[in-house]
């Protein structure tokens, strides 16, 4: 079986700096890396596209590395991020790896080596979007036990801890309004977005 090498790293880059440096890395397929800038989002790199365009320049789109497999781009996509950093760790990328509702206090017993916390909520967006896509083909629902057995996320820990790593991917996207819970069963449902 061949592996897929049609994934890349992209950066997007503000004209108006010399030199352009990167304010957005991203990994996709196809036309991704131009997508953002067919209709700008109102996430804060949805803004900047839109004010270096009204400034009347165009974003710079570079494909970093191409011809990789999707772990791969996964992998480099996440060292990149931690090494220039997010806007909300004191670096100078928008992208939005923190989900609304997280903590930024810092423990002073515990160190947190640099880029982990972008690399944990790169993870975490891809379990999301895996959940989301599982819910979404299946109008009837899911369980916590289809997300966890299904997506090979079954606890092993022999605390008696009962799959919590899919409950609170569950949790996240109901608060977030991707999935609804069924007043009839326990089930998660997609909304319609």
């Amino acid at each position: 079986m061949a592996i897929d090498t049609s994934y890349y790293v992209y950066a997007l880059k503000d004209p108006r700096e010399s030199p352009a440096l990167p304010f957005y890395i991203g990994k996709g397929t196809g036309t991704r890396s131009f997508d953002h800038l067919v209709r700008p989002d109102e996430s804060r790199k949805g803004q900047r596209i839109k004010e270096i365009e009204a400034a009347g320049y165009i974003v710079l789109v570079t494909r970093m590395v191409d011809e990789l497999s999707e772990p791969q781009a996964i992998r480099l996509e996440a060292e990149l991020i931690s090494s220039f950093g997010t806007v909300d760790t004191g670096g100078r990328l928008l992208n939005n790896v923190l989900p609304s509702g997280l903590s930024a206090k810092a423990r002073t017993s515990v160190v947190l080596p640099s880029g982990v916390k972008e690399k944990a909520q790169i993870a975490l967006s891809l379990l999301k979007d895996a959940v989301l896509e599982l819910a979404k083909a299946n109008p009837g629902g899911i369980s916590n036990s289809d997300a966890a057995s299904l997506l090979g996320l079954r606890s092993d820990y022999g605390g008696g801890s009962k799959d919590y790593l899919s409950y609170s991917v569950l949790g996240i996207l109901m608060r977030e309004g991707k999935l609804a819970r069924s007043t009839t069963n326990r089930k998660h449902i997609a909304r319609v977005q």
